[in-house]
């Protein structure tokens, strides 16, 4: 009963704690790379403040009006125990879709003229590389961990980016990508790019959409596909031999894992590979033992060990020093431990809250709250007036002055 009074509370905590910030309005950048204004989004983590030495993993959605919604969905639901707190930048693609995100020109596709502008892939990389992704850099606190989300078209520049851009990101998400393009080229050049090149340190989550393999041919399925030459399945066949090409390259040091989606269509497909793209990609961030938190029995030496190990992998991967935990949890832990009367562990998770992020107001009230709980209001003032230094807020005003009656 008290190891599920103990989860209860952490997930009630964590509902009210785990409340993400609100998008920013579309803003635009005027790329001289394009020679045009170019809209996008951005959502900053909860509790991001500029001051504070604190930098977070960006993830760039292409798309990213139309696919908004997903994306901040999965983040909202997944981040804390399993994704990182992020920044997420939409990067529209409209009205010159097809043109920024088509890695080569063509005049006919599927037996038709195409009549629309191609082949201007890597000058949006460069718009990315050289304008946006500086302009982010300098306008708010990021580290150099990305990740890059396309579906459809721009799926296909994702991988087109992985393959010719490898050091722009680290984690790249292929939704439904259009491998098919200008007679499978791009799939053609990985054939060799994968057994020549390096790719460790790099990610990539490819997605099939396989409700519909064939729009005309109800009987066509994926045990079968192979056997169909036609148009109509190049598609599907160039996702699933491209997916088969990296799995069988293993030894190139991409970290990948490819799904189909039976039920899905073209259009419904990047909610469920967002959420499972994101998820595998960052499979090293969860907890390595997370009962170990929640469980009465655990010392505080045990967990002190616990959260060096964390941090050391969350340095390794992201390449600087990471603290082990975000403030949330830190301060969920914190509380979780007074109300379940482990005093010596909440003031652990205070202690190391405050260690790693000390110019946070919330972290010194819930050291302050932790030594009201323990009756020593001395100590309780100090530390919101802490707080209140920080904060400057009416909110802790009036702690203090509740403390001192």
């Amino acid at each position: 009963m008290k190891h599920k009074t103990l989860l209860l509370v952490l997930i009630l905590m964590s509902f009210q704690l785990l409340k993400a910030q609100e998008s920013n309005a579309l803003d635009s950048i005027y790329s001289n790379v394009l020679d045009e204004n170019r809209q996008f989004w951005v959502k900053l983590p909860e509790g991001y403040n500029p001051e504070n030495a604190t930098k977070y993993p960006v993830i760039y959605l292409l798309d990213g009006v139309s696919l908004k919604g997903n994306l901040v969905t999965v983040y909202n639901n997944y981040w804390g125990h399993y994704l990182p707190n992020m920044i997420l930048v939409g990067v529209s693609n409209q009205p010159n879709r097809t043109r920024d995100l088509t890695t080569s020109k063509i005049e006919s596709r599927r037996g038709a003229a195409f009549n629309y502008e191609t082949g201007g892939a890597e000058n949006f990389t460069q718009f990315l590389e050289k304008e946006l992704i500086p302009h982010i850099d300098t306008n708010y606190k990021t580290s150099k961990y990305r990740t890059l989300i396309g579906h459809s078209f721009a799926g296909l520049f994702t991988i087109n980016t992985l393959i010719n851009h490898t050091h722009l990101f680290k984690n790249y998400i292929a939704i439904d990508p259009s491998l098919d393009w200008d007679n499978q080229k791009l799939l053609n050049q990985a054939k060799t790019v994968f057994k020549e090149k390096d790719f460790s340190g790099k990610g990539l989550f490819v997605s099939l959409a396989a409700e519909q393999l064939h729009m005309f041919d109800s009987s066509i399925t994926m045990d079968n596909i192979t056997e169909d030459t036609s148009e109509f399945t190049l598609f599907a066949r160039s996702i699933i031999e491209f997916s088969k090409l990296a799995e069988s390259n293993s030894k190139n040091g991409l970290n990948f894992s490819w799904k189909v989606y039976p039920e899905d269509l073209h259009g419904t497909v990047p909610l469920p590979s967002m959420r499972d793209g994101l998820v595998f990609l960052f499979k090293w961030f969860q907890f390595v033992n997370p009962p170990k938190y929640n469980n009465p029995d655990t010392t505080v030496d045990e967990l002190k060990q616990l959260l060096i190990a964390q941090g050391e992998i969350y340095t390794k991967h992201f390449g600087e020093p990471t603290p082990p935990m975000i403030e949330e949890l830190f301060n969920a832990y914190g509380y979780m431990n007074v109300q379940m009367g482990q005093p010596e562990k909440a003031k652990l998770f205070f202690s190391e809250y405050i260690k790693y992020y000390p110019k946070s107001a919330v972290a010194y009230e819930g050291m302050s709250d932790y030594y009201s709980s323990q009756n020593d209001k001395a100590k309780a003032l100090e530390f919101m007036n802490k707080a209140y230094k920080i904060s400057q807020s009416d909110y802790h005003k009036k702690k203090i002055e509740d403390l001192k009656k």
